[in-house]
């Protein structure tokens, strides 16, 4: 029990079971108290309605509609409607509640964000190394980093060659290699070799802590939307007011007055939007969608453009053979598929994993090289039946002696400016093809980005790609508008743009990159399933299953929404101006106006449960973007 009064919502539900059972009791009288049980209510639900009316009115001036439903209560209490004040009490507070439900926010994303930050780093000094206290690094200090470890600062790298995962900063799902000259950033996860580097930026002039102060200000200017009840509450007041002054003037009858204030109580109105949004996220549940933010369909229903991140949202977010192309007729395109596979059986390189995974074995089962040599930063070095076969990009190449002509380069531009990633292979000096590496788009995007234009909602693709790689993808996907080689700050500025010229904007991601944007922007959408925690943490809806054809339903239902919410208030307001009328001519007692607000709010909350059955009628095609190329001859990769 002390848990549950701890539990502000918990101890809140508790109240109001109590106070309805009270408000039973006192309509019907089937139980012998020594006072109306209707006082109950009225402790329970009312006094943290006077309180709060009381601090907002005389600390801020802040007029809101409880300041109405207090002013009723006192009214109703002072000529012995205990009734009438317990059940106006019990009815906004079970509007309050819905609405404290769900705009309640669970968020743990900034700590989250801070904890990814190194808190030691390996110091060189007199040819010593010595572990210090990350926040103790000082611009020129030389830092060694060992494979694994997470780069404490930003910095240059003057010895060594390895690869890193850059995602956290730039989303790519394919790792950079690094040489000496190379910059590298903080937050960032070193693959494979070690190498010395020099601080350039450090503390709060990292990347990754810029990033974390991205998300606090990003968080900052995010403004909650107003209760609709609370947006005209100061009128609502000034006519209940105005309308039971007249009628006590012209009837001297106070009890009419005050049942004016009883039925100028904005009972539906309040439960008009908590409840329509209630349903719909009940409705998104079903199909995937975790909708953190209360006011974040409401938000979303008024979204003109969305942007996407691209690695991760409208791909699949891990690279994948796409393409093989061999340049000897006596070496089949199935051959040099398992040539290459089999030479990177042993790599620890993320894009030798790649290609391992993606190796259909109808063809021939892997072997095991004979010997195998990882080359940091250039590829790997294998040896079959005498045969020494290098794998790897150009620098490797070049090592090996392997000639690559212009021919050869032209052939590989084609894949270059689709955004590929291209390996070389070659066996014993003699260039025989090369391998073609990409993030593919998921199925189905295209249809699913027409039906979100349907929706009158313009799609953007925002990616820290370089160009040519974001202009394919694009073209793919039909995106007219996109922006490359996106920093985390990149994507907050362009966001920031559209909003400066009134565009309400959307952004769907999934990376820690994407968590500045995601919390900048007025609806917020991440990939719940394969999206990092923080990403996740700042949004104001995951995507739990990652589907994100299911996005024209989610955009649908929010519009649908609004309809219901508006439906909600044309009803409420139309009912209490009837109920007016009826009171000041004297045929509504304050408790049977009462009532007439309990059936009002109990069609407002029918009509919002319409909304739990909603469905958006989009079928899809079950089409799907080629990823692969056609090569021809010996193509493994035909649609």
């Amino acid at each position: 029990m002390i848990s549950i009064l701890k539990d502000e919502i918990k101890r809140n539900i508790l109240f109001l079971v109590v106070s309805g059972i009270a408000l039973i009791i006192s309509l019907f009288n089937f139980v012998e108290l020594p006072f109306n049980a209707a006082w109950v209510a009225i402790f329970l639900c009312g006094i943290p309605i006077l309180i709060e009316a009381s601090i907002g009115l005389f600390t801020r001036f802040d007029i809101k509609a409880d300041v109405l439903v207090a002013m009723a209560l006192i009214a109703a209490i002072i000529i012995g409607e205990t009734f009438a004040a317990g059940e106006v009490a019990f009815i906004m507070q079970i509007g309050a509640l819905l609405e404290e439900i769900t705009v309640a926010k669970a968020r743990a994303g900034i700590e989250k964000l801070v904890n990814l930050t190194p808190t030691s780093a390996r110091i060189i000094k007199d040819e010593k190394e010595t572990m210090i206290s990350a926040e103790k690094v000082k611009k020129g200090d030389l830092i060694r980093v060992l494979p694994g470890e997470t780069i404490p600062v930003d910095g240059v790298i003057f010895k060594g060659e390895t690869s890193v995962d850059q995602s956290v900063m730039t989303g790519e799902p394919i790792p950079v290699d690094k040489i000496k000259g190379d910059e590298v950033f903080s937050g960032t996860v070193n693959q494979i070799g070690s190498f010395d580097m020099e601080a350039t930026k450090v503390g709060k002039d990292s990347s990754l802590q810029r990033m974390v102060k991205l998300v606090q200000s990003a968080d900052a200017d995010k403004a909650k939307i107003v209760g609709i009840a609370d947006r005209f509450a100061t009128w609502i007041v000034i006519l209940a007011v105005t309308f039971a002054i007249i009628t006590w003037i012209f009837t001297g009858e106070i009890i009419r007055a005050v049942t004016v204030l009883v039925v100028f109580c904005p009972c539906a109105l309040v439960l008009a939007t908590p409840t329509a949004i209630m349903a719909a996220i009940g409705n998104g549940t079903k199909y995937g969608f975790l909708v953190k933010e209360g006011d974040a369909l409401e938000k979303l229903s008024k979204v003109k453009r969305i942007t996407f991140d691209k690695t991760g949202t409208l791909t699949y977010g891990k690279p994948t053979v796409v393409a093989i192309k061999s340049f000897l007729d006596s070496i089949s395109t199935e051959e040099l598929n398992w040539i290459v596979a089999s030479s990177e059986l042993r790599s620890e390189h993320p894009l030798g994993k790649a290609i391992v995974a993606s190796y259909n074995e109808d063809y021939k089962k892997i072997k095991e090289p004979k010997d195998f040599s990882l080359l940091i930063g250039k590829g790997v070095k294998a040896t079959f039946d005498n045969k020494v076969i290098f794998v790897g990009n150009k620098d490797l190449m070049a090592e090996s002696g392997t000639e690559i002509s212009d021919f050869h380069i032209k052939e590989e531009e084609e894949y270059i400016n689709d955004g590929c990633t291209i390996i070389w292979v070659s066996i014993d000096g003699v260039l025989v093809g090369f391998i073609a590496l990409s993030d593919v788009i998921r199925e189905n995007v295209v249809d699913m980005l027409k039906e979100v234009k349907k929706l009158g909602v313009t799609p953007l693709l925002l990616t820290g790609d370089h160009k040519k790689a974001a202009e394919h993808v694009a073209k793919q996907t039909g995106i007219s508008d996109f922006v490359s080689e996106c920093l985390p700050e990149d994507k907050l500025k362009s966001i920031k743009k559209y909003q400066k010229n009134k565009e309400s904007i959307c952004m769907v991601g999934d990376g820690i990159n994407d968590a500045p944007a995601l919390k900048i922007s007025d609806v917020g959408i991440a990939m719940g399933g394969i999206g990092s925690d923080i990403a996740v943490e700042a949004a104001d809806i995951a995507l739990v299953n990652d589907d994100v054809l299911k996005l024209p339903h989610l955009i649908g239902l929010s519009k649908r929404m609004m309809t219901t919410i508006k439906l909600n208030m044309i009803f409420s307001m139309g009912i209490n101006f009837i109920a007016i009328v009826l009171a000041m001519t004297g045929i509504l007692n304050p408790v049977i106006g009462a009532l007439v607000h309990n059936a009002g709010s109990v069609i407002v909350i029918l009509n919002s449960a319409t909304l739990l059955k909603w469905e958006n009628k989009t079928n899809y095609k079950n089409s799907r973007v080629d990823n692969t190329k056609d090569l021809g001859r010996g193509n493994l990769f035909s649609s």
